[in-house]
This record gives C-alpha cells, structure tokens and sequence, in this order.
C-alpha cells in the first residue's frame, strides 16, 4: 500500500516555495545545481525524507546537520540515468517477481541505476563534498549489511518511509 501512495505522490509532485527555501538553507550552490538536476518527483521525494530525518534526529537525540543535507542528497546518483514514475514502478515490480534476480541485468541503464545509485551518488559528490560522512551514507543507504550505524538506519528508515 505504500508504493501505491508513493506512486501517486509523485505522479503530482510539486516544490513549493517553502520546500526551495529549505533546499538552500542545507546546501551549497554546488549542491543546488545538483539537486535541481533530480526530476521533481526525486527532488520532493528529498525534501520529504530530510524532514522527516529532521523528525528523527529530534526523538533519537541525534545532530542533524550533516543528516539533512545526506537526505537530500541521498538519490543524487540518480541523474546519471533519467528514471520516470513508469519507469521506476516496473523496476520495482519487476524486483519482487524476480525476487531480486532482475539486479543481475546491469546492462539495462535504467535497472543499473536503481539499485546502484548510492555508489553513482557517492562518485558525483565525491567531485564536490569532501566529507565522508555524508558520502559514506550516500553510498550506502541501501546496504542492508551495514546494521550498526544510527545515522545511517535513520537515513534508511525515513527513506523507506517516503
């Protein structure tokens, strides 16, 4: 039922005034030219999961700082290969019927993409942000693996939920 509210969420997707105010609080112009490289539906998706990060920090007592602007940058791998809603909503069937064998096409831009998009992510931030905190998260927001970071499965949680 969540994928069903995600679809439609971002098939209407728009970045208000308040949402572009709070893009350029958390990053640099070097990462705003990025970011608005994301579809809006991407863009909105991050916005919607630094706040919802901003949210957790609050409760786990975590600083935020570093966190939210990760959430924003966190699918920024994604310009590489221009996914739509369609797109992304094949994929993601297509993965559950495969139970996950459909990782193995890597030669499809578009299925690459979407289960490679941290380590895509970390490679284009690198260029730019030198922190390794945030370009660890980036990488790995989706390494099930990687268990004991709070930061990291904070990131995750907010994600899975936007």
């Amino acid at each position: 039922m969540n994928r069903v509210k995600q679809f439609f969420s971002y098939a209407i997707a728009k970045l208000d005034i308040n949402d572009k105010m709070y893009i350029e609080k958390h990053l640099n112009d070097d990462e705003i030219a990025l970011f608005n490289k994301l579809s809006i539906h991407e863009q909105k998706h991050s916005v919607n999961v630094a706040r919802d990060v901003e949210s957790e920090c609050r409760i786990n007592l975590v600083d935020s700082n570093n966190l939210v602007k990760t959430a924003l940058l966190h699918d920024i791998g994604k310009i590489k290969v221009p996914v739509n809603i369609i797109d992304k909503s094949i994929v993601v069937i297509l993965d559950k019927i495969t139970n996950s064998k459909i990782k193995e096409l890597k030669n499809v831009k578009k299925i690459y993409i979407h289960y490679n998009h941290g380590y895509e992510g970390y490679k284009i931030l690198k260029k730019i942000n030198e922190d390794e905190q945030i370009l660890f998260m980036v990488k790995n927001h989706h390494n099930a693996e990687l268990k004991d970071n709070l930061e990291l499965n904070i990131l995750r949680k907010c994600d899975d939920r936007n």
